[in-house]
Formats: structure tokens, sequence, C-alpha cells
């Protein structure tokens, strides 16, 4: 058996603690795959007096960053979470010689680059499965088991919080206030939970996704980002009349150019995280509670769906380990940097770009709160033809006398930007009572 793979682990949190109970339980699986032991020699940690799992070897730990890096550590496991001390503790790590994994999703999506430029210079792997939905091996597949495969398109669900909340106002008829609270209670959401229910948490891994899909890097901020909060019971009452689910999706499609030999053709990458309806018989439409799925359609393959864990202890932590013993792997092997970082060799990557959203088309779903008055249906009508907009189905619900009432409907295939501009003007409308809730519709199955 060849020399033991040593690793210095920043951070043991809940998913550091994962790691070294899953490096002691599945000791001997680990050993008979990759042909070594895998010895922590050193772990970061914040607090020394903090109380701590069984599974936590007490003398390894310390508080000075600068006693990982002397105890000559082969990879360098990063589960620190954030941008900083990460960012800089990674890059002293490659600096000194050690391979990189992290499950840091915001600091990829953030420092990416200048990480992956760290790394070839040193000529060492930087590895990240569990950056993006947790246990579910989604990046690995991408980056090697699609490999021979062009993606056209990605559907995920890939924030937990969204997607429990959105579970339970759709089950239960619950008001989003009051699922927020029952998740907060739960742990599901944090005290601040505007990352997870704004969509941000999920443009950080969408960015990654992209990256090692399409190998154009988008950052996330780019991303069209909408939160769920604008979401109330009846839209998912009349999603299910329509035929519909709504969803915390992030998706991301690919465009060809029309004329590919034009001088200035590129392929232009759309781009977005917000609620959005599917069909009810779509197997992302089951998808419920805290659990993550990843839709991906390739040329070839067509499509293919990932499902499971998006987070937790366990799961993200096998997701580190597998990690580590592909590093440990390319160790014995001599075969460190035999992939690019993000799967794709950046010079030969086709020209790409983000398309803008105002050019995106898709299906809307718009409702309506107006007051019952003669006139309003064809006002509507008239105002979204004007804007080129087709509508597909339209159901009209009753109120009390005095009340407003909402009006939804279905368009067809509609251009982003030509919806909005409707909406600005029908919003001003002296019969809209409230601001119009849209989502868009995705027909995948």
């Amino acid at each position: 058996m060849s020399d033991a793979i040593k690793v210095g682990l920043l951070g043991c949190g809940t998913v550091g603690t994962g790691i070294l109970r899953i490096l002691s339980e599945n000791r001997a699986d680990i050993v008979a795959r990759l042909g070594a032991d895998i010895e922590v020699v050193k772990i970061l940690v914040r607090d020394l007096d903090k109380a701590r799992d069984p599974a936590v070897p007490e003398g390894l730990l310390t508080t000075n960053p600068g006693d990982v890096l002397a105890a000559g550590p082969d990879v360098l496991v990063e589960v620190l979470g954030g941008y900083e001390p990460a960012r800089t503790l990674l890059l002293a790590g490659l600096e000194a010689g050690c391979h990189i994994v992290t499950a840091n999703k915001a600091l990829l999506a953030r420092h990416g680059a200048e990480i992956f430029r760290a790394a070839d210079v040193a000529a060492k792997d930087v590895i990240f499965e569990a950056s993006v939905g947790g246990g579910i091996p989604i990046i690995r597949t991408l980056r090697e088991g699609l490999a021979a495969d062009r993606i056209d398109s990605i559907h995920a669900i890939i924030n937990g919080t969204s997607n429990y909340m959105l579970t339970g106002m759709s089950q239960r008829a619950a008001s989003y206030a009051d699922v927020l609270g029952e998740a907060q209670a739960r742990g599901y959401a944090e005290a601040d939970p505007t990352m997870d229910v704004g969509g941000f948490d999920a443009a950080q891994k969408l960015s990654i996704l992209i990256s090692v899909s399409f190998g154009v890097d988008i950052p996330f901020d780019e991303i069209t980002t909408e939160g769920i909060d604008r979401l109330t019971p009846q839209d998912f009452a009349f999603a299910r009349q329509f035929g519909y689910a709504v969803k915390p999706l992030a998706v991301a499609k690919a465009h060809l150019p029309k004329d590919p030999t034009a001088a200035d053709a590129k392929i232009e990458i759309e781009a977005r995280v917000a609620p959005h309806l599917i069909p009810l018989d779509a197997m992302l439409a089951h998808t419920n509670g805290v659990f993550n799925a990843v839709r991906v359609h390739s040329h070839a393959l067509g499509p293919v769906l990932f499902y499971g864990q998006g987070a937790g202890m366990m799961p993200t932590a096998a997701a580190v380990v597998s990690d580590i013993i592909e590093v440990g792997r390319n160790i014995q092997r001599g075969t460190s940097g035999r992939l690019p970082h993000l799967a794709f060799h950046k010079e030969l990557v086709r020209p790409m770009g983000l398309r803008p959203s105002a050019e995106s088309e898709c299906p809307f779903y718009l409702r309506f709160t107006v007051r019952d008055e003669p006139g309003v249906i064809a006002q509507l009508s008239t105002l979204l033809g004007a804007h080129g907009i087709s509508i597909r189905r339209m159901v009209q619900d009753q109120s009390e006398p005095g009340k407003p009432v909402p009006v939804v409907l279905l368009t067809h295939l509609a251009r982003e930007g030509s919806v909005k501009a409707a909406l600005a003007g029908i919003d001003g409308l002296p019969f809209v009572t409230s601001p119009t809730c849209y989502l868009r519709v995705e027909d995948i199955h």
C-alpha cells in the first residue's frame, strides 16, 4: 500500500466533523479504493474550547493557519465557508505545494478565476464537487461523464430552503411568512434568509454549473436573480388549474448563433434564478422539501436527472471525501492536472456571452389584481397585444362584491422585455390595485 495521503482540514463545523466521521467509519472501503490511507495531520478551528463530536481528534486542533501548512499536507481541504480567510488560506496552500479540495460555492463564484490561475502556476488540482448540490455528483458528471456531449440546458433546484418553503406553500396553502417561520424553527433557514429566499445562493451555484457545462465564466451577480417572496398561496392554486407546479429553478440554456460562420458569431448563455411554473408531470415537480435535483439536457443523451440531498453533514462530507480520493489517486499516479479545472481548455472554447434577459423568450404566468369593472379584460388584452403578447389561457376568479379580483393568464411564447414593458403600463392603470405577479414557464418533462 502506498504512503498515506496527508490532509490539512480548514474548518471543523458540521461538514468538517462529517468528513472526520466518514474517514473513520468508511476507512476500509476508502483504503481499498484509493490504495492508501488518508491521514488528517492538522485541523484549523476558530475556538479550541468548543465542545466537539468524538470523531474530532482534539490533539490535531489549532487556531493558527500556519500550523496546518507546517504539518506538510498533500491536500488542503477547505470547509470554512465565506470569502475570507478561505481565499487567502487556499492561495497560501497552493503556493506551499498543496492540492485543494473545497466545498465553498461563494468563494468559487467570486474568486474562482484567481484560485484556478494560482493552481495552474503551482501545477496543482482544485476539486469542488460539494460546492453544488451537496452529495449529488453533478460537477464530476459534467466535467467527465458528459465530456463527449454538448450541454444544451440545465434546470436545477439547488437551494433547499427555497424548495422547502415552496413545498409548504403548495401542499398546505400556507403563507410565505408562515413557511419562513417554520423553516427558521427547523433550522432550514437562517435568521436572515436573504441569500436563500432571494435566490443569491442558487445564483452562485448556477455560475459554477455554467462554467463546467459551457466553458464560460458568468459572474453570479450578472445572472438575473429573483426571490420567492412575491408568491401567495393562490399562485399555487392557479398553477395547478393550469397543470403546473411552482418550483425555485436555476436555469441555463445555450443558444447557438443563427449564422455560425459570421465574424461576430457567438453562443449566448441564457441564465436566471427565479420561481418558475413547470408541468405537474415533470420529474423536477416531485422534488420536494429540502431535496435538490439537477436536470441536464445534452445533445446526444437527452434529458437526465440527478436527485438527492443538497446539504447536510454527511451528504456534503461524502462529496468532499470523494474529492480527496480523486486527488489522492492523481498524486499516486503523477497525473495532477489531468483535467482542466473547469473542464475546458479556455483558449479552445468558442466565443460565448450572457444573453440579455430582455431577449429571453418563454411563456409567462401573469396574475393581475384589479377592480371588478366592465372592460377590464378587454383593456388588459389590448395592452398585452400591443406588445406582441398573445394569451393562451385565462381564469377570472370570483370575489366578494366591491373587492379586487385576480385575473390570471398564461401567455404563449413571449419576449421577456416585451412582457416587462407591458406590465409597466398595466400596473399604472387606475383599475389595477397591486403590482402584477409574473412567473416564467418552463415546459420541461
